[in-house]
């Protein structure tokens, strides 16, 4: 297996408001000295032409504001033959990053002293869009200036520049059409839905079983909560470009107006049906499901994608039909999924789990495909990312303002998920 790593080079630690909305510039660091000693203070020509570098980097489990610190190292320009040198473009910041962090994710990160830091550690972040600065010698399958992907997970994206060994552990993208922002978001939300759609039940079997029987009235139904989410913006768009149909559940917004039009904002992404938490409680939620929407319960939902736990994975559930599945993927509720026995002796549900890092890493073929085919829908104009905000990773960026970017993210109601976008690096 290919590994990354940052190089082992000799590094010092350096002290080093964000929100601004452009896109980062395709240009290409300019090689410079080892760090100085003073923070903000870039000296970007020297001899030896060392490319100076900062990471966000973490040497114990915590909240991000108490264990983050931004981390000043140098890299030096003779590369190992088959490594690959990349700057990185964007780096999303996603709530699995920030559970790592806190130590409470299923994946544990590998602490090392390779950065040079005064304990152990690893950089945050797992996913991103990077250019390739340069490469080794005997790096054939790429060159400077291609834009790639992590092909396993783990990566440690939250930084301006990364040394990796093996060309195999990239995965180059065409970026023709495509800003930074949109190939850094594609590895894990999209991905995510796509694989859900796609790997447990055969919904577009059930379409066309469906037609050509002439039971249906449309294509095959799966239900998911938090479908506001990048992953449930994904699914629903996913959906509609396979013929499928779906009922969404969403959380109220503070006013009945905005809740209608985040309604409305995802039936234009291509949900059928978009519902409210409260109305999914109810108790005659199924029974009003079948008599509106899934005629009389003839068109079985089959397939029910879970992220939140609790009472609504309960619900979602007792929407299923018989020998239907449903797949959690996470837990926002912070409450068990607590299911009733009648439903899998009576109606012989599956209950399965879903994570990304373990399909990624076993199948790093697949993660390249399926990223491919998303990003050429994006590229016709078929997909849309979900909204984001771009907070402004430039040399000078204090420390302070990125830990409290990736502290915001476990806020409430948030415009759009926060992604660093690098500019002067």
């Amino acid at each position: 297996m290919a590994t990354l790593r940052p190089a082992a080079a000799a590094a010092r630690p350096a002290a080093s408001r964000l929100f601004c909305p452009s896109r980062p510039r395709a240009s290409f660091p300019t090689p410079s000295l080892r760090a100085a000693t003073t923070a903000g203070v870039r000296f970007k020509s020297g001899p030896y032409g060392y490319t100076q570098a900062k990471a966000l980097v973490y040497s114990k489990y915590g909240e991000p504001s108490d264990v983050l610190h931004l981390h000043t190292h140098s890299i030096s320009p003779s590369l190992p033959s088959s490594s690959v040198l990349l700057r990185t473009l964007a780096a999303p910041i996603n709530p699995a990053d920030v559970n790592t962090i806190q130590g409470t994710y299923g994946a544990k990160p590998t602490f090392s002293p390779l950065l040079g830091t005064p304990e152990p550690s690893a950089v945050g972040g797992n996913e991103g869009c990077f250019e390739v600065v340069s490469v080794g010698s005997s790096v054939s399958t790429l060159k400077k200036g291609d834009w790639v992907v992590p092909a396993t997970t783990g990566f440690g994206s939250w930084r301006t520049h990364v040394l990796v060994e093996d060309e195999r552990g990239l995965i180059r993208v065409d970026k023709e059409g495509l800003s930074a922002v949109q190939v850094a978001t594609v590895s894990v939300n999209p991905s995510s839905a796509y694989r859900m759609l796609r790997d447990y039940v055969d919904l577009i079997g059930l379409s066309v079983e469906g037609y050509n029987k002439g039971r249906a009235s449309g294509g095959a139904w799966f239900i998911q909560n938090g479908a506001n989410s990048g992953v449930g913006r994904a699914a629903v768009q996913l959906g509609k470009l396979w013929g499928l149909r779906s009922i969404n559940v969403v959380r109220a917004r503070e006013s009945k107006e905005e809740t209608e039009r985040l309604k409305e904002e995802l039936k234009e992404l291509g949900a059928t049906v978009v519902v409210t938490e409260e109305e999914f409680l109810e108790r005659g939620f199924a029974a009003r499901m079948r008599e509106e929407w899934t005629d009389g319960g003839r068109e079985e939902v089959m397939l029910g994608l879970n992220c939140v736990g609790g009472q609504s994975a309960s619900q979602l559930a007792k929407c299923l039909g018989e020998g239907g599945t449903m797949v959690t993927y996470g837990a926002m509720s912070k409450k068990p999924v607590a299911l009733p026995t009648g439903l899998l002796i009576f109606k012989d549900l599956r209950f399965r789990g879903f994570w990304l890092s373990r399909w990624a890493n076993a199948d790093k073929e697949g993660k390249r495909r399926t990223i491919q085919e998303i990003l050429g829908l994006v590229r016709e104009g078929k997909f849309r990312e979900s909204p984001v905000q771009e907070l402004k990773w430039e040399w000078e960026t204090e420390e302070k303002v990125l830990k409290e970017a990736v502290q915001g993210t476990l806020q409430g109601f948030r415009p759009g998920k926060g992604v660093f976008v690098f500019g002067e690096t």
